[in-house]
């Protein structure tokens, strides 16, 4: 199988597996948004839960992922499953220590971690209290993420994708369980909130070791911290760690500023960011995973040529679907809030406020999609450094036009801030490429990338004229709003895809291509 059908058939299976999730999150926002509404509760929730959250990207997803899957993929094809096993043992051991301290290091620092990053709550009685109590519920749902996630790159680099990639599923499942049979019983009912994320991270955890067992991996203790490929892997995790913490202090700073604004803004902010993240969760974080340890494998065969169209492809295929995924969220931001969030707490104004951070946000979808796919060509070659420090300049970026943007536009702002910033971090990240390996050849998978634009002009109007026939203030029909939203979502769709088929749109075969793989083997 060549490496693009091998990129292609484990996106699909990670974006089939993420989209469910993705749906589960969609429907534990809404559970979230008709029971707790965007105010005082969800304010201390969400900024509680970026805590956590961030060390889940310094330990987790980023700098592990970053400085582990290039280490292993290398000893796992050149030296075999045995040395390979020995090693994932060893980080197994030490991931299990460090994260047990960091656990214990951020229950006991919360107060003051809090006070930090959440000063603004300050002017309101009982909110920072409340923030810090959820923190210190949740907190240790870092070690199961961090354990999980040293799992899921030993199950990629040998070719498995779903059930890591499923995984997400449960933490939304319990969330949302936990929000409607548990917030009864709670003083403060948001509390439930954070023992649903508890529960679903020792659920993330737990479905992996099955899988672990089928593919005759065993993760046993071992303590011999010095061995030089566990050195390797510690020396580029540091860097690496730097650069998720300043990605990550993008993010606090902006719901730091908006603690300033009022009340609701963190929360308008937040559910906004959610579904900005549905196209990017389903098909850029799976693309991107897809691609580490293929590009890993070049880099380390010295296929230059190979590993160049690799990396071409992948952004070609993040044009075909990420473009007409930008224009889908700015033409149905309102639709979407209006017929899936207001309800309960959540008024017309959230879904006002909300849809237009949301329309604000969704440009910068492009850009952190191409970044997320070239940074792994720098952790392929061993290089966490470059990244930190564009995402260094990057957090100067935002902090300055979030301070420049957020007293005129408020919450929009902020959000503009990010997407700029974002824009700002993906030229960059180009740049230094291109500097590290010479040029790209873009020209020749790019070039004809202009032959999207008729197909998604005619699909946006499309799409927007069938929206104007539904009201979504809250008095018009629920069905006739849900039939209204499911024919501009799925006719724009259609045109978007023929229009693409009929102008010959590269990167829209494979994409094609991989559907029928996919409706094959479901016959």
């Amino acid at each position: 199988m060549s490496e693009h059908k091998k990129i292609a058939r484990a996106t699909g299976t990670m974006g089939v597996a993420t989209g469910l999730s993705r749906i589960a999150g969609l429907l534990r926002d809404m559970v979230v948004a008709a029971i707790f509404g965007a105010g005082h509760a969800t304010d201390a929730f969400f900024l509680a839960f970026t805590i956590p959250n961030l060390l889940r990207r310094f330990f987790a997803e980023g700098s592990l992922t970053a400085a582990f899957v290039p280490t292993y993929a290398e000893i796992h094809h050149q030296q075999g499953a045995k040395e390979s096993a020995r090693i994932a043992n060893i980080c197994w051991t030490l991931l299990l220590l460090v994260m047990f301290v960091v656990v214990i290091v951020g229950i006991l620092a919360s107060p003051w971690v809090v006070k930090a990053i959440g000063y603004g709550f300050i002017e309101v009685e009982g909110k920072l209290a409340l923030t810090n109590r959820l923190n210190q519920v949740m907190f240790p749902y870092i070690f199961f993420v961090s354990l999980l996630a040293l799992i899921t790159g030993i199950l990629n680099v040998r070719e498995h994708f779903f059930w890591p990639s499923f995984s997400p599923l449960l933490l939304n499942v319990s969330m949302i369980g936990s929000a409607l049979l548990l917030s009864p019983f709670f003083a403060q009912p948001i509390m439930s909130l954070a023992i649903g994320v508890l529960l679903g991270g020792i659920l993330q955890l737990a479905l992996q070791f099955p899988v672990l067992s089928a593919h005759k991996i065993q993760l046993r203790l071992d303590f011999n911290f010095r061995d030089p490929a566990v050195l390797r892997i510690a020396r580029l995790m540091m860097p690496g760690i730097a650069g998720v913490a300043i990605y990550q202090l993008n993010v606090i700073v902006t719901r730091l500023l908006a603690s300033f604004l009022a009340e609701g803004s963190v929360s308008y902010l937040y559910y906004a960011q959610r579904l900005f993240e549905f196209p990017q969760g389903i098909f850029v974080v799976s693309l991107a995973q897809a691609v580490l340890p293929t590009i890993s494998r070049q880099v380390a065969s010295g296929e230059e040529a190979s590993f160049k169209e690799t990396l071409r492809f992948s952004v070609a295929l993040i044009m075909v679907v990420i473009v007409p995924a930008i224009i889908g969220l700015i033409v149905c931001s309102e639709a979407i809030f209006s017929l899936f969030f207001m309800r309960g707490a959540f008024d017309y104004n959230a879904v006002h406020q909300t849809a237009l951070a949301l329309a604000v946000f969704s440009p910068g979808l492009l850009f952190v999609a191409v970044s997320r796919v070239v940074v792994p060509t720098f952790y392929a070659f061993k290089d966490t450094r470059t990244p930190v420090l564009i995402s260094f300049w990057t957090l100067l970026v935002n902090v300055a036009l979030g301070l420049l943007l957020m007293i005129p536009f408020g919450h929009l702002g902020l959000a503009l801030a990010l997407t700029l910033s974002a824009a700002f971090n993906c030229l960059i990240l180009l740049v230094a490429l291109r500097r590290k390996i010479g040029p790209l050849g873009w020209g020749v998978t790019l070039g004809p990338m202009w032959r999207i634009l008729p197909s998604v002009i005619v699909m946006a109007l499309a799409s927007h004229l069938v929206l104007t026939y539904g009201v979504w203030d809250g008095t018009g029909s629920p069905l006739t709003n849900g039939v209204l939203l499911f024919v501009a979502v799925i006719g724009g769709g259609t045109i978007y895809a023929l229009g693409c088929w009929w102008l010959r749109v590269p990167g829209a075969a494979g994409v094609a291509r991989l559907v029928r793989e996919k409706l094959a083997r479901k016959r």
